[in-house]
């Protein structure tokens, strides 16, 4: 029962990590898989019995060890190789720092589903005809009030005398017309960006049906006060906006593109327009799906990579309420640590970026994995207390619980694997990386585990 339930709080806890991320989705699978957990507890300890009543008694309780080949092998490697196995983890350590240095979030949509799928195409076809598929909007902000003198003989004194009106037809300056035009061109000439619209689209109109002359603030200033507000609607409204003193500019990002870094172009775009047109920071301000998704990936990032040192903590407190026992809590979370920053290290060196579902893997790998330590480790201690010789406890626990962990960690990684048969992206990296980080944990927690309780005799001499 107490390693059961010990184990059951450890996943709980590493599975309520996700409640920091800030995004409704991954905190309603961590709650579900809370609640999950809790569920499989209840019924392990009442449905579970009362089926164990229709098996006859002597299955039940004839207690043989029967030796596995693998964990054999285990156990050999444990007792004979220790400073193999402790080279190995110290290169595993080294190479998962590099790959986790190497972490980058990207938001890829086309990438996420497979060239065979009709998305896959759809998106393709759009990015290529209809030039691209993820909209992004910079929104210019002019100064709210600007002061124009106007001479006694100027033609806008035939306008009228409506206050309203009159600041419309003010409001179309060179200044800001040559601003919008800048951004828009600058803009245009990115190769990750596709097509561009904004007012200085409708500009470039007008000026083909003016036999190409270039129109003045004049001419513009009448033309707006002669468009009927239907067309307005349609064709004006959407890029300005002269009550609040802003222009909009609309554009299309071709997410097809290979080597496109999302988060970067956001950058460079923020910068560029600080530095190359000469923008003040309170003059612009990117919006769209774009950013949404970007801000929305960034933010679990962090929540999810800098939370892991809060499982960690919280596991290890655990370990110590269980096994009260320093080294042995260090011992004991160690291999599954490795396992999981190991898997990310992984995705790191082969530069794969993370997603809503990939960034998930590492709490989930140290939630499930550090099960097997905890029966491992309690299986060891029950055992040397009779055996008092940790060669014999060893392999002995190879042979029981060994078995049990060779089964369960195999069984998760078929039921993980079931994952690769989806057409979406993420889902098959999910299923992939943490079925093999699954995998290293079971290696990790039969050879380096009982390497370390060797080494250090955590149960004394």
């Amino acid at each position: 029962f107490w390693p059961i339930i010990y184990t059951v709080f450890t996943t709980v806890f590493a599975f309520l990590s996700l409640i920091f991320s800030e995004i409704k989705p991954i905190i309603d699978f961590g709650w579900m898989m809370t609640l999950g957990l809790i569920t499989s507890f209840i019924v392990t300890f009442t449905l579970l019995p009362s089926l164990v009543n229709f098996v006859s008694e002597r299955n039940i309780f004839l207690r043989e060890y029967k030796d596995s080949y693998v964990t054999s092998f285990f156990a050999k490697i444990s007792q004979n190789n220790y400073r193999l196995i402790l080279t190995v983890t110290f290169v595993t350590i080294i190479l998962s720092l590099v790959g986790i240095s190497r972490l980058e979030v990207e938001n890829s949509f086309i990438n996420y589903f497979s060239k065979k799928t009709e998305i896959y195409k759809g998106m393709k076809l759009i990015d290529e005809k209809l030039g691209g598929t993820t909209p992004l909007e910079v929104i210019l902000k002019f100064p709210k009030k600007e002061k124009i003198k106007i001479d006694a003989e100027d033609e806008f004194d035939n306008w009228g005398d409506e206050d309203e009106k009159s600041d419309e037809k003010y409001w179309f300056t060179k200044d800001k017309i040559d601003k919008i035009s800048s951004v828009h061109n600058y803009l245009d000439s990115l190769p990750q960006v596709g097509k561009v619209l904004s007012f200085s689209s409708i500009i470039d109109v007008a000026t083909l049906l003016n036999n190409n002359k270039p129109l003045g603030t004049l001419e513009m200033g009448v033309l707006y006060s002669k468009i009927p507000e239907t067309i307005k609607t349609e064709i004006i409204d959407p890029y300005i906006s002269i009550k609040d003193n802003e222009a909009r500019i609309n554009l299309r990002i071709i997410d097809s593109q290979e080597n496109l870094r999302r988060n970067d172009l956001i950058k460079k775009i923020n910068y560029d327009l600080k530095n190359k047109i000469g923008l003040n920071e309170d003059e612009f301000k990117l919006a769209g799906v774009l950013i949404l998704f970007n801000n929305l990936l960034q933010s679990l990032f962090k929540s999810q990579i800098l939370t892991l040192g809060l499982v960690m903590v919280g596991i290890f407190s655990m370990f110590l309420v269980l096994f009260k026992n320093i080294k042995l809590s260090l011992i004991g979370v160690v291999p599954n640590f490795i396992a999981a920053f190991f898997i990310l290290g992984i995705i790191g060196l082969l530069g794969i970026p993370l997603d809503m579902m990939t960034i998930t893997i590492a709490a989930i790998t140290i939630g499930i994995a550090v099960d097997n330590s905890i029966h491992y480790i309690y299986r060891f201690k029950e055992e040397f207390n009779i055996l008092n010789d940790y060669e014999k406890t060893l392999n002995l626990c190879h042979s029981t619980v060994g078995i049990a962990i060779l089964n369960t960690s195999i069984t998760i990684v078929f039921g993980f694997s079931i994952l690769v048969l989806s057409k979406f992206i993420p889902t098959i990296y999910f299923g992939v990386f943490t079925g093999l980080a699954m995998l290293l944990a079971m290696v990790s927690v039969l050879t380096l585990l009982p390497s370390l309780i060797l080494l250090i005799k955590p149960f004394g001499k």
